[in-house]
């Protein structure tokens, strides 16, 4: 069974929370194993309301956050209103390692080439496993892939908001299309802005309250299930896409993303091979919590 551990922001917006959903759904129905999720945007209610989230999933899932990641302002309801509900096991951040430690943990753990990483987040904790060769080396020896929606790749030199908030994740992106180790899949910004998804929930699913919480009860951009449901099908063809194949690089400086075509590349981007509602209906069938 594949391995995964997920990096998400867990911030302002309710896509994370869509893609949260729909990969506790697979842990469930065994189509995959969550080893793990961090969380790089560290706010309030952060891990309280992650921790309800999932275990409202059924999901029991180890988590970590960057302790450090306090630079991203905000304050969603819907996390306030998610710790407030059922019972909380993890009432404070601070009842969870920090990321680096987390990863050290999970990676250590894991046998060998055995996990894949999800990020729809910030990437500066994966970016600084490239800078203590201890953590490298973990990276070589135990990642298969990572899963990234990030970047704007249908036009050279596009700026995507989880490379270009701020300086940190400018080169942090930069860090991590430069060195980081295993191949990459890229789900771009322009993929998903036009698929909207969420918007047909059931009464008492948290996940609706999520979407209301945030203002989109109707749906919402579906950049971060999309790249859930691209990695656990692992196939991108299978998934519905074509793959673009090069280098991907980032501009520390500005956030421009450009990308180097090559056949033999060890990066890819996907293209969309159907309309927006093909997505949009994957995204709807997989998100309703399992009874």
């Amino acid at each position: 069974m594949r391995r995964l551990i997920l990096d998400t922001d867990w911030w302002t917006d309710c896509d994370d929370a869509m893609a949260v959903r729909i990969l506790c759904n697979a842990h469930r129905k065994r189509e995959c194993e969550i080893a793990g999720i961090n969380i790089n945007a560290c706010m309030e209610y952060s891990v309280a309301s992650l921790d309800v989230f999932t275990r409202d999933s059924g999901v029991f899932v180890p988590l970590g956050v960057d302790h450090s990641a306090t630079l991203f302002a905000g304050s969603p309801p819907y996390q306030k209103h998610l710790a407030a509900c059922g019972k909380v096991v993890l009432r404070e951040n601070a009842d969870v390692p920090d990321s680096a430690d987390f990863y050290r943990k999970l990676l250590a753990g894991a046998a060998f080439r055995e996990l894949e990483i999800l990020s729809i987040g910030f990437t500066q904790d994966l970016a600084g496993l490239l800078k203590r060769e201890e953590d490298l080396t973990l990276v070589r020896e135990k990642v298969r892939h990572l899963w990234i929606m990030a970047g704007k790749w249908d036009e050279d030199g596009g700026k995507e908001y989880n490379f270009c908030k701020n300086a940190l994740t400018r080169e942090s992106g930069e860090l991590l299309c430069r060195f980081w180790p295993t191949p990459i899949t890229f789900l771009g910004w322009e993929a998903g802005h036009s698929v909207i998804s969420g918007g047909h929930l059931p009464e008492g699913d948290l996940l609706r309250q999520v979407m209301e919480d945030h203002g989109s009860p109707h749906g919402r951009s579906s950049w971060d299930p999309m790249l859930v449901l691209l990695a656990l099908a692992g196939d991108p063809e299978k998934a519905g896409y074509k793959c673009v194949y090069g280098q991907a690089q980032l501009n520390g400086a500005d956030g421009a993303n450009h990308f180097l075509h090559r056949a033999d590349g060890p990066h890819r981007f996907v293209v969309k091979l159907h309309p927006d509602e093909f997505y949009a209906e994957e995204i709807d069938k997989h998100l309703p919590r399992l009874p």
